[in-house]
């Protein structure tokens, strides 16, 4: 057939995606001709071709098919196929230049003892922060919602006969709405990023992108006190999943030994002031969350590993497990003091499954687990699917920020209404007894009864779901269930999205105890008189399979699952469910947190380069023509360079006239500078006069770099005269002279391992003669994702947007 691709020069030449391969014909003549568009808006994002395909399989047909990809496609705007260029990444390689040199040298054996030491006791100190935030988070919650609870109680007893329901109905209404105003005015006038559980802005984090203001003091004081009122407000939300987030967030606040927000530096710490050393304090807050809010130490070391890490240091291991220990620990004794049994520690988390020491199961249960973990998934499915396109509606007509308080305020009376409603029509009474609530319901019940539906509504999320997990057989009828768990999946689905802080745990799990205990309920009367039947065992088991058909995490669910149970016998069943319903899940769709990172058009780097890629080419997807700087540079040059673009990475190069046309090269390799080390550089007026002499006999240090980390100057607000812009800089000193490179040809898999595997931002494109020809980026790798759908692998080429 000849070469598929014809070659004009670097950057003319992009891979055919599966869906686009063309297909040998050996009888034909097929050739594919790039042409570069060069419009200068694509400037800086890498190039974007404009290809004719004469035959492309498309579902297993041959087409004629002109592609235009500079015209903006709806489909692509429907299904947010598109990365912004906005996010910034992170850097985790180390600039190995002079002043680094010169630092390491300095260094002794004590410095390295005092420097791991304070790993370990920043670690701790984020362990004690994060279970003292959990238990105020919980006591506050606790206490509001008995006093709303109580109230509401005491007027439907004495309205019931009296005819008076209007009161109590129109009061519980306007206390959600109440509690959920302040919650969403904290997200939507506050902090926009203290919305939601926070998981998904944690996992781009720790996969190396940087979100604004998402480990601010701000965001995290918006985040507790939002969360607390959104429980309070009734709606279907938890507390579990914002504590990952503020975990994080007073991780990156402790370990830098400063608050920008109130301007205040403690002079501590300092050495940790690099992306590298935040981001594995970031890990090891995200766990310490995990582990406050279920107790689980181990589960909070797995879930930064699995969701989150695309750089893990194996000595970082066991100061997150510290962390995570201690956070638990810390949380066990104040909640002890606060509930007035001193040291007693039988509260290790936010939520508490209760004892499942009796529970067992036998071995034709297998197949009812596939089935329970089935079921899971295809719930999870829907309510990823729904919950998406609810969310592109938000995206596009719920984006002012009173319509974002109105529509919270909205779904808590609705929610709120939903559930008296309910409470009102369905009667399912059982013995005070076998009351699951301090504020046991009558409503029409006879005396010494209680409403088991208004049992469920009529406390907090974690307390009905230990009540489904625990409650005597013939606690709930079949039609309870089927009501509560249809009613509450909706709410769900609508409530996550919403411009309030909220955890989207509580409220899957709830959900699949709902009708796992329906499943119970059905075998018992299938299989009567079998004790390996138990419908709190069922409820445990379907709740998992919900939470893991919604999240897609299989691993540190498994784990935090059963330590939040007790029972390490229930780890093979819950492991099941959790595969099964992953499986069952992925067919359709993916996990709720990775569509919604797609809808922030995050460059999130997958875990696994793109199949099929082997013959994609670094010259392919490199970036081109690159910005470089010369060894000694003109300042005025540098300037106006920062001014015009924001890109990161420069290559220092010799060799090199930026005033040529038609440039297919630009300079010999000689190193790499950072943008963030040139400004500080024109801060500090680190150049010479024409003459050669110095502006400033100052000599910068690498600790002069830290401490204006990580909020550097901007390039608008340093003054450089006339004079100085004929002034030179040498960046020999300041660049990184050895940092990673690749070869024109280096295979794109073999490119997206070294970012993967060493945390890297960018790696600059040489050709055989040691010129620089591109550079590659996170983003420029990001633009390549895989996708689960209908069973079939899907490979996706997104564009990249600065909307």
């Amino acid at each position: 057939m000849g070469d598929r691709n014809v070659v004009r020069g670097f950057g003319e030449r992009t891979p055919l995606l599966p869906s686009q391969r063309v297909l040998y014909q050996p009888d034909a003549s097929i050739e594919v001709q790039y042409t570069l568009n060069t419009s200068t808006e694509n400037k800086g994002i890498g190039n974007r071709y404009r290809r004719s395909v004469p035959y492309i399989e498309t579902s297993g047909r041959y087409q004629n098919q002109e592609e235009e990809e500079d015209e903006e496609d709806p489909k692509l705007l429907e299904e947010h196929k598109v990365l912004s260029a906005r996010f910034q990444t992170l850097d985790y390689d180390t600039c190995e230049n002079e002043l680094y040199q010169r630092e390491e040298k300095s260094k002794g054996y004590r410095f390295l003892v005092k420097k791991n030491l304070a790993r370990w006791l920043v670690m701790g100190l984020i362990g004690i922060l994060t279970g003292i935030v959990a238990s105020g988070i919980d006591y506050f919650i606790d206490l509001l919602s008995q006093l709303k609870y109580k109230l509401i109680t005491d007027y439907i007893n004495k309205c019931i006969n009296n005819s008076c329901l209007s009161i109590p109905f129109v009061l519980f209404v306007s206390l959600n709405a109440g509690a959920v105003l302040i919650a969403s005015i904290l997200v939507a006038y506050v902090e926009p990023q203290a919305g939601g559980s926070g998981i998904p802005q944690i996992k781009c984090y720790l996969n190396g992108v940087k979100i604004p203001r998402v480990v601010r003091i701000k965001t995290l004081v918006s985040k507790c006190i939002g969360v607390v009122f959104s429980v309070v407000g009734g709606l279907a939300v938890g507390k579990e999943g914002p504590m990952i987030h503020s975990g994080a967030v007073i991780a990156a606040g402790i370990s830098q030994g400063r608050s920008a927000t109130f301007n205040k530096d403690f002079r501590v710490f300092e050495y940790f002031r690099t992306d590298h050393e935040k981001r594995d304090f970031v890990s090891g807050g995200a766990a310490a969350g995990v582990s406050a809010a279920f107790g689980a130490p181990v589960g909070g070391v797995l879930f930064s590993l699995e969701e989150g890490a695309s750089y893990w240091n194996q000595s970082l291991t066991w100061r997150i497990f510290f962390a995570s220990f201690i956070s638990t620990f810390t949380l066990n004794v104040v909640l002890s003091y606060v509930k007035g049994h001193p040291w007693d520690l039988s509260n290790p988390g936010l939520i508490n499954f209760g004892e499942f020491n009796s529970v067992t199961y036998n071995g034709v249960e297998i197949p009812i687990f596939l089935m329970i973990g089935a079921i899971g998934g295809l719930f999870g499915a829907l309510f990823n699917m729904i919950n998406h396109k609810l969310s592109v509606f938000r995206m596009r007509h719920v984006y002012r920020k009173s319509t974002k308080v109105v529509e919270a305020m909205i779904v808590a009376g609705i929610t709120a209404m939903i559930a008296f409603v309910l409470m009102y029509f369905i009667t399912d009474c059982s013995p005070l007894g076998n009351d699951p609530t301090e504020h046991p319901v009558q409503f029409f019940c006879s005396d010494g009864e209680f409403n088991g539906l208004a049992a469920l509504f009529f406390q907090t999320p974690e307390a009905s779901v230990k009540s489904l997990f625990h409650d005597p057989n013939n606690s709930y009828q079949p039609l309870t269930l089927s009501v509560f768990f249809l009613v509450y999946f909706c709410l769900s689905i609508w409530t996550y999205g919403l411009a309030v802080s909220s955890g989207l745990f509580i409220p899957a799990l709830l959900t699949g105890a709902a009708w796992g205990r329906l499943v119970g309920i059905f075998l018992a009367q299938i299989f009567p008189n079998q004790g390996w039947v138990d419908p709190g065992k069922y409820a445990l088991l379907g709740a998992a399979a919900q939470l893991g058909g919604v999240v897609r995490m299989t691993i540190s669910l498994t784990v935090i699952i059963t330590e939040a149970t007790g029972n390490l016998s229930l780890g093979l069943p819950i492991m099941l469910v959790l595969m099964m319903a992953k499986w069952v899940g992925d067919y359709f769709n993916e996990g709720i947190y990775d569509i919604h990172i797609q809808l922030m058009a995050v460059p999130m780097i997958q875990w696994e380069p793109p199949p099929l890629s082997s013959n994609v080419l670094a010259c392919e997807v490199m970036s081109h023509p690159v910005t470089t700087f010369r060894t000694v540079e003109k300042v005025g040059r540098i300037r106006e360079k920062l001014e015009k673009e924001t890109h990161h990475g420069f290559p220092v190069v010799d060799e090199y006239d930026p005033d040529a046309d038609d440039n297919t090269t630009f300079g010999v390799f000689k190193g790499l500078i950072l943008r963030d080390q040139l400004l500080v550089l024109l801060e500090n007026k680190v150049f010479k006069d024409p003459h050669g002499n110095p502006c400033n006999t100052t000599k910068l240090s690498s600790k002069d770099f830290r401490n204006q980390y990580p909020r550097f100057p901007d390039i608008k607000q340093i003054n450089i005269s006339v004079h100085e812009r004929e002034c030179t800089m040498d960046l020999r000193p300041f660049m990184n002279p050895s940092p990673y490179t690749v070869s024109d040809r280096a295979s794109l898999p073999r490119i997206f391992k070294l970012f993967r595997g060493l945390g890297l931002r960018h790696i600059v494109v040489i050709n055989d003669t040691h010129q620089v020809v591109g550079m590659v980026t996170r983003k420029d790798l990001a633009r390549y994702r895989l996708e689960h759908v209908g069973g079939e692998l899907k490979l996706e080429e997104m564009d990249i947007t600065h909307s």
